[in-house]
């Protein structure tokens, strides 16, 4: 058997369609071992940050070197994304394709602009602090950690805006909802990893 019983959406779909199938609930499953897989390797990441971030080789320091107002900035931009990729996911269960694609493409404008405050920081870092990749132990940990978390972002961006295509060309069917489902999972704990980021690195750099 491979639909559910939910009730259908317009007499076409299920209210969550991205259960009704047996594929769709593969999927699902897959992708929450995908991110414990994920989790393990944030973690490590994190650990090997916190064991060198006071090795700063005579650099500047994380208190010297932060600027917490952007951060800040690129912080709620990001909380927000994730909050629009939950109304996605609402109007998806209600089965409204055009408020799907709307807040779809809100949250991956939002990814961009939190991107582009990421851009800069590194830049004002490497060009005004001389704050680069090589400055010491602790530049390497946070340029790893904080640089991997912006590529899971990008590849977030990148992802949903392939959604978005596939949306328009073949609408929401039992087989594009798992994937536009999966996709928020995935943009939501990059946005729990940057709330420990911006904990662990930022806000402990500045009253550590």
């Amino acid at each position: 058997m491979t639909t559910s019983h939910a009730e259908p959406v317009n007499g076409n779909l299920p209210h969550e369609p991205e259960k009704a199938t047996l594929e769709g609930r593969n999927k699902l499953i897959g992708f929450w071992l995908f991110l414990g897989g994920e989790t393990v390797l944030f973690g490590t990441l994190f650990a090997t940050f916190l064991a060198l971030r006071n090795q700063t080789n005579e650099g500047p320091t994380a208190n010297e070197l932060f600027h917490l107002p952007l951060v800040a900035a690129a912080t709620v931009i990001l909380l927000v994304s994730s909050l629009t990729s939950v109304f996605a996911i609402q109007a998806m269960h209600r089965g409204k394709v055009k408020a799907l694609t709307l807040w779809l493409g809100i949250t991956v404008l939002l990814g961009l602009g939190f991107l582009g405050l990421e851009i800069y920081e590194f830049y004002e870092y490497v060009k005004h602090k001389e704050f680069g990749m090589t400055t010491s132990a602790f530049s390497s940990a946070f340029y790893t950690l904080v640089g991997f978390h912006g590529a899971h972002v990008a590849f977030g961006i990148l992802w949903i805006g392939l959604i978005i295509g596939q949306l328009f060309k073949k609408g929401l069917t039992v087989v594009t909802a798992p994937k536009v489902y999966v996709s928020a999972m995935y943009w939501h704990f990059i946005d729990v990893v940057w709330v420990f980021i911006f904990t662990v690195v930022y806000l402990l750099g500045k009253v550590g």
